[in-house]
């Protein structure tokens, strides 16, 4: 049965002394990570993304004013969010990857925050992609937000690619868009092989990628959630803290 801490004192000295049994730590990341940096995450009320719904895949690929719609939701949704900077949460993360305690971060994240705490791309495995710049669909050739959107602004028109001719796309993986093949494989390899997994900040209801807590304890991983509230797989932990993440994990980030 899992403990279960909400004191804050108490949950940092857990968190810790786990960290520190450690030797191949992974986390597992949601959008609570990100809240305090002004991220919103997907199922509070009033959240932006209920306003700005993302676009399912087969209907952006076959319908052009499904495109366009897309785009302006993507630029809405940055108007909110696209300056903010990482948390305490991110700076931890990357202390730990730092100092070689942590071989690996996956997240369902894609506002890049992890990265521009200073964690290498060998060692971030992005579920759901990345919001930050867009790709061809069917090149792959990549695509700055800053130029689409200029040209989106002066025209409305959703982009095509240059070199292909297929419709460009911010770098997320949409509703109905398979998930990326080789950062799964990675997945999977990193979690079967750690000895503590680290979610945080997720409502682990989202699948496939909520499978990976499961699959980290079944290989003999000792399993810390940290949530501000309960995931259906709390039962699973060994030790589930509960409380604001970035104060939990503030004495990781420094």
């Amino acid at each position: 049965m899992a403990v279960i801490v909400s004191e804050l004192d108490e949950a940092r000295t857990l968190l810790r002394e786990a960290v520190d049994q450690a030797n191949k730590i992974v986390a597992f990341t949601g959008a609570g990570i990100s809240t305090e940096c002004g991220v919103p995450d997907f199922r509070s009320k009033n959240s932006p993304w209920l306003r700005y719904k993302p676009i399912e895949f087969d209907l952006f690929m076959s319908d052009v004013l499904m495109r366009e719609e897309a785009w302006r939701r993507k630029f809405a949704l940055d108007d909110i969010y696209g300056k903010a900077q990482p948390g305490r949460g991110h700076y931890a993360l990357a202390n730990l990857v730092e100092s070689g305690k942590m071989t690996a971060i996956l997240t369902q994240n894609i506002d890049n925050l992890q990265q521009m705490a200073g964690v290498a791309d060998d060692r971030l495995i992005e579920l759901h992609g990345n919001g930050s710049y867009a790709t061809c669909v069917k090149c792959g050739l990549r695509y700055e937000l800053y130029d689409i959107r200029k040209n989106f602004d002066a025209t409305g028109a959703a982009p095509d690619c240059t070199a292909c001719g297929a419709p460009v796309k911010a770098a997320t993986i949409s509703f109905g868009q398979p998930m990326p093949e080789k950062a799964m494989q990675r997945a999977f390899a990193v979690t079967a092989d750690c000895d503590l997994f680290l979610a945080i900040g997720s409502s682990l209801i989202v699948y496939p990628a909520a499978s990976f807590p499961s699959l980290a304890r079944q290989h003999g991983a000792r399993l810390v959630i940290l949530n501000g509230e309960p995931t259906p797989l709390d039962h699973l932990a060994d030790l589930v803290l509960r409380g604001d993440i970035g104060d939990i994990l503030q004495p990781l980030a420094s």
